[in-house]
C-alpha cells in the first residue's frame, strides 16, 4: 500500500494544504484538489502539472500567475520565469522535513486517516518553529 502526499506551500515554505491520493494516481487529482482553495497570486509546479484544461486555463481565469515549465512532448513550449522557478525548492525542503519523521517517511500509519494526521502535526510543528 502506497501513498501520495500533495502539498500546498506559501512562500516561506510554510505548509498551507495537503491531500492524499493512492500511489498510482496522477499529481493533477492532487491538484484537483489543491488548487481550488489557492489563495496565492502565482503557482510554481514542476512539469506533472502542465495540463491546460485542469490546471493552467483555470488559472490564469482567475489571474493567476503560472510558473510551470512546458512538457518535453508540448508541440509549442509555454513561457515561464526561470528565475521564480528557482523558488520551488521550498516545497522539496518541506518534503525533506516531513520525511525526517520516520513514522511518515515509513508511513506506519494503516489508515489515511491517522496518517494524514501524524503530517498534520509535523506540518503545525513546522510552522511553529
Amino acid at each position: 500500500m502506497t501513498t501520495k502526499i500533495h502539498a500546498r506551500c506559501d512562500a516561506l515554505g510554510n505548509p498551507t494544504g495537503f491531500h492524499l491520493t493512492p500511489g498510482q494516481a496522477h499529481d493533477l487529482e492532487g491538484a484537483d484538489a489543491l488548487l481550488p482553495g489557492m489563495t496565492a497570486d502565482t503557482l510554481i509546479a514542476d512539469k506533472a502539472f502542465d495540463a491546460d484544461a485542469r490546471v493552467i486555463d483555470p488559472l490564469r481565469k482567475a489571474g493567476k500567475t503560472i510558473v510551470i515549465p512546458s512538457k518535453s512532448n508540448r508541440t509549442v513550449n509555454r513561457p515561464y520565469d526561470e528565475e521564480l522557478y528557482k523558488a520551488r525548492h521550498l516545497i522539496e525542503n518541506f518534503f525533506a522535513r516531513l520525511k525526517q519523521f520516520r513514522a511518515i517517511a515509513t508511513r506506519y500509519d494503516k489508515r489515511a486517516a491517522n496518517f494524514l494526521g501524524a503530517i498534520y502535526l509535523v506540518a503545525s510543528m513546522t510552522w511553529l518553529n
